[in-house]
């Protein structure tokens, strides 16, 4: 039975504040502190045992190998090279799933199998080496004939996965409206979704054309800090949760979406209730809006999206209304957001038969356990980014992911 599933990243041995990622505020503001890698795994894992619990189908992907050595090397480079290359080849990035690929779903695709394509994220060179372990994971997550998953997208036309693409359909395993948010400029900082590499995957995953919408992100979105579409917009069954400003033509998108999908629900959050610095500082599109087993919809948010004033005073408001989204729900992961990413770029969703996927991809209460404690064990304390070039730490990294690895009956032979 299709059901949607959830496959969130484990946060990475290596997990670091370096202030990579340019157009992401949060990760800028806190370059050079302090990181905690074992509290942000356990507050990744505390995450979807939490999801998990509200009957939600849970599975994970994990961190990538770290230093990349083999990355390094095809630059000339070494670990004590000038700054930040060190910092580039131990991001732990690959935990924000939501940035691994672009997924489509069996009733949405000519061939009737589960497409992904792995996103290549060329953009940021802390990114670009992402791929080619993600593309392992998911090869060997879905090697079932009933998943097809594709290779990258060709440089230069950046693709930065699921963060720019929404679903809406009446169910899970029903026929949806496919909507791929592109860029074209975000004042100082980079549009990092081409609209180019949009239409290349939709083709590539057979999407009919009547079905599929390309819709461009606002400038001032992105100027703002939204360096994703999932930082202004979430959707979710007949759902679309979105900010006033979240599209360069807000009325022509919704003209469109209601032709393709008569039943679409919008929910607009307007400027002048939370404002969008508001909204990216408190992530509070960058939430999972899901539908629960009773039927009814929820938002899983940051617990920064209570902290600050109009946003709590909108979400009062928002369950109290006759509206779909019915529940608010929060989660502490509070070294992804200060990195930032929420609680929906630490996962992908995948419509799929739970049968048809590795099992060792998927988790349940016990396996969160064995995880919970590798991570408790193995993962470093604290890192300080100025000291990712010290052969103790990059030790404790290495022999971190290889427990995690065994753990779930997985080797480096394989991934």
């Amino acid at each position: 039975m299709l059901t949607e599933i959830n496959f969130d990243g484990i946060v990475g041995p290596s997990h670091n504040y370096a202030g990579l990622s340019l157009g992401n505020l949060a990760a800028t503001k806190n370059a050079g502190q302090t990181s905690y890698p074992r509290a942000a795994a356990l507050q990744g894992l505390a995450k979807m045992r939490h999801n998990l619990r509200l009957g939600l189908p849970q599975g994970v992907l994990l961190p990538h190998p770290r230093p990349d050595w083999a990355w390094l090397d095809q630059l000339g480079a070494t670990m004590e090279s000038a700054p930040p290359v060190a910092a580039w080849a131990t991001s732990a990035s690959p935990m924000w799933t939501a940035n691994a690929a672009t997924v489509s779903p069996a009733p949405d695709t000519k061939d009737g199998k589960c497409h992904l394509t792995v996103a290549n994220l060329v953009t940021m060179p802390h990114r670009s080496h992402e791929w080619p372990n993600t593309l392992k994971q998911l090869r060997l997550a879905f090697a079932s004939p009933s998943f097809d998953v594709h290779g990258p997208v060709p440089a230069p036309f950046g693709d930065e996965g699921a963060a720019n693409h929404m679903r809406l359909a009446p169910g899970h395993g029903e026929p949806g409206v496919e909507i791929f948010v592109y860029g074209r400029s975000g004042g100082p900082f980079p549009a990092r979704q081409h609209r180019t590499a949009s239409e290349a995957v939709a083709a590539h995953h057979g999407l009919n054309p009547e079905r599929t919408l390309f819709v461009e992100q606002a400038e001032q979105a992105i100027a703002a800090g939204a360096f994703h579409n999932d930082v202004v917009a979430v959707a979710d069954g007949l759902t679309l949760f979105t900010h006033e400003h979240a599209f360069a033509d807000r009325d022509g998108f919704y003209a469109a979406l209601e032709r393709a999908l008569p039943d679409v629900r919008i929910v607009e959050v307007p400027a002048a209730r939370v404002s969008l610095a508001d909204a990216i500082a408190s992530y509070l599109f960058n939430a999972q809006l899901v539908t629960l087993p009773s039927s009814e919809q929820a938002l899983i948010l940051p617990t920064e999206a209570q902290a600050i004033p109009a946003v709590r005073s909108y979400l009062e408001e928002l369950v109290a209304g006759n509206g779909p989204i019915r529940q608010t729900l929060f989660v502490d992961v509070r070294q992804s957001m200060a990195n930032g990413g929420g609680p929906a770029c630490l996962r992908l969703r995948v419509v799929a038969d739970p049968a048809e996927v590795d099992s060792r991809f998927m988790l349940d209460e016990a396996k969160l356990d064995r995880l919970n404690a590798v991570i408790a064990e193995h993962w470093p304390e604290t890192i300080d980014p100025a000291a990712l070039a010290d052969p103790a730490l990059i030790r404790r990294i290495e022999s971190a992911r290889t427990a995690l690895l065994a753990c779930l009956d997985l080797s480096d032979e394989n991934l």
